[in-house]
């Protein structure tokens, strides 16, 4: 892929495509037309794992298994830098 993504492989989500860049993934399936589309969410990525987004007490925090990372504003941001970029790369092809 291009703008510094690559391709890995999930085995929980074998039936996606993932997409890394940085500490960040997406998974992606095929739509009609060769095109590909986001499946659910963009994540945060901890111990290689995609991290789900909670709420704790008020606070957000990514979670995969026992390990979490607070959603601090500037990961928020990076996250969402990753998802523009990651939508536009997909709606340009």
């Amino acid at each position: 892929m291009a703008h510094g993504f690559t391709l890995v492989a999930f085995p929980l989500y074998a039936g996606a495509i993932g997409v890394r860049r940085s500490g960040f993934a997406a998974l992606l399936v095929p739509v009609a037309e060769n095109g590909l589309r986001v499946l659910g969410e963009p994540c945060y990525l901890l111990d290689g794992q995609l991290a789900v987004r909670v709420c704790r007490d008020g606070r957000q925090w990514f979670v995969w298994k026992s390990r979490s990372a607070e959603a601090t504003p500037d990961l928020l941001g990076q996250l969402s830098r990753f998802s523009e970029e990651l939508l536009g790369l997909l709606s340009a092809s």
